[in-house]
């Protein structure tokens, strides 16, 4: 193979904007196409959590482990990006200082080193908690800036050649008569240009929207937009991320983020991902709910309540016990389809991991053989991503 092979990539999300720089590395020549700019979905609306794995470690292992392995990266590639201040899961009432055991060992089980601490230690580190407080434990999560993040990705793809289409809506994919995939028609916002663009391999890096795009190339993905409500406060309550010694539920976690705090979140499901309004009982509820571990939250004053909505792959389940975990969609061993491919699921922790896996397939099919480095680099600066800075 002489020229490189080029790579279309629709989303320009953690995970595309993780993906250009992957494949830009392993040598393809890597367009990024996105219908408005970079993180303009879910990942522009994700309440910023690094995730430890913690929050997953009895009910989901699989994506606690994933979550676990990808923070340990993450701290070092993206310091840039991160604020290293770890994670409390804290037993307010007895029932959840019963489930202390149950998470110890889920925790072991998924390598998530845990360390309990008492009630006192709690208060003197973060003296905002319920003073009823049984005792938690300590875990490695922490916060990063989400817009930061996708442009120290996106920054260290455009600098090494990969480019970047903001507002170019895709409206048309392609099937030609080998059942490939050879081209998209994309109208460009900017101008209201309808523009054709050719290339080797589309992947479908959409989230939440990746059952749409998928539609388009006559493939379907079992994905299902799952919104849950954030609530953002005016004031920083505490300096640790804090959580609820339990299983995932609605308004069991607050994470610092500068001078805010962000409640999160409840879960629920939708067909359609493009406008879902804020439920003003579910803010309620969240805020009654936080209140149970930070009292003085009910006295901070709410900077603004918005949805995000995640991309879970179908399971049967309901919304809250579907995995957090991701999946890459072969079409062509699935489907008979030529040129595309589809990753979705996961969480913004595990982009890198999910890009390194979608790499490996398009790799394989064009029978290249570079191995994964993007665990192994510190991103280039996230600024540089508006720069004339060329690595080549």
């Amino acid at each position: 193979m002489t020229e490189k092979p080029s790579a279309i990539i629709i989303g320009a999300g953690f995970t595309g904007c993780a993906l250009a720089y992957d494949l830009t590395l392993r040598g393809f020549a890597v367009t990024v196409v996105d219908r408005g700019e970079i993180c303009n979905g879910t990942s522009g609306r994700t309440h910023g959590l690094l995730h430890s794995g913690a929050r997953y470690c009895v009910n989901d292992p699989e994506a606690a482990r994933e979550c676990i392995e990808e923070n340990i990266i993450l701290r070092r590639i993206a310091r840039q990006c991160i604020e290293f201040n770890q994670g409390i899961f804290l037993a307010i009432t007895e029932e959840e200082l019963a489930f202390k055991n149950e998470f110890l060992k889920g925790a072991e089980e998924s390598r998530i080193p845990v360390r309990w601490m008492d009630k006192q230690e709690i208060l003197n580190r973060e003296p905002t908690v319920n003073p009823d407080v049984k005792g938690g434990f300590e875990v490695p999560d922490g916060s990063f800036d989400p817009l930061r993040l996708a442009l120290a990705f996106a920054a260290s793809a455009k600098n090494r050649g990969a480019r970047f289409l903001p507002f170019h809506e895709v409206e048309v994919i392609h099937v030609n008569g080998q059942s490939a995939v050879d081209r998209i028609t994309v109208i460009d916002h900017t101008c209201g240009e309808i523009k054709q663009i050719h290339a080797d391999v589309f992947i479908n890096a959409c989230g939440a929207w990746a059952g749409k795009i998928a539609s388009l190339a006559g493939v379907s993905v079992p994905v299902i937009p799952c919104p849950g409500v954030m609530v953002a406060f005016e004031k920083r309550m505490t300096n640790m991320v804090v959580n609820r010694l339990s299983l995932p539920g609605d308004g069991d976690i607050i994470i610092p983020q500068r001078r805010m705090s962000v409640i999160g979140t409840t879960s629920f499901e939708v067909e359609d991902a493009d406008y879902i309004p804020v439920d003003q009982d579910q803010v309620k509820t969240m805020v009654e709910r936080a209140a149970e571990m930070i009292p003085d939250i009910k006295n901070a004053g709410i900077r603004a309540s918005y949805m995000s909505a995640r991309p879970l792959i179908q399971t049967g389940s309901d919304a809250r016990s579907l995995s957090r975990t991701f999946k890459c969609f072969d079409h062509l061993a699935d489907n008979g389809l030529h040129g595309f491919v589809t990753i979705t699921g996961g969480k913004a922790t595990t982009c890198r991991v999910m890009a390194e896996k979608t790499a490996d397939l398009v790799c394989a099919q064009f029978h290249i053989s570079k191995p994964c480095r993007t665990a192994e680099i510190e991103l280039d600066p996230y600024r540089t991503f508006y720069s004339e800075q060329v690595l080549l």
